[in-house]
């Protein structure tokens, strides 16, 4: 089990930002992969972003490239989302999710196939206004 915590949701216009972050509570955060994962009403629970904690490495989805950026601070045992350009479909439970790393799980892995051994938040509200 990695126990996470979101915070840093809210409502924001379009094309604002907002930064959520997702703590880890008495784990060390330097060999997992953690995602930043939605949930939109009537929607699939889609993947956004992943991070490797070891050596940084990244994976976006098409829908929010070179809008968002995920980050990690491994001795603050958080990882960041950056979200800018906010459109109105960005609105929607934001979730953190994490796991050890190591195969056969990739970053993309993660982040696209969702694994049955994640370890979820509880999730923030993300609002973003037209």
């Amino acid at each position: 089990q990695l126990p996470l915590v979101e915070s840093g949701g809210g409502w924001e216009q379009s094309g604002g930002s907002l930064r959520l972050s997702c703590a880890a509570s008495g784990l060390k955060l330097d060999h997992h992969i953690i995602g930043w994962f939605r949930q939109a009403p009537g929607k699939e629970r889609e993947g956004v972003s992943c991070i490797s904690t070891s050596d940084g490495t990244t994976y976006y989805s098409d829908s929010v490239k070179g809008r968002f950026t995920i980050s990690r601070d491994n001795a603050k045992k958080t990882v960041y989302l950056q979200m800018n350009n906010l459109k109105p479909e960005d609105t929607a439970i934001y979730y953190c999710a994490g796991e050890s790393e190591g195969p056969p799980s990739t970053v993309q892995s993660t982040c696209v196939w969702k694994p049955t051994g994640l370890s979820w938040g509880q999730g923030t509200q993300v609002t973003v206004s037209s």
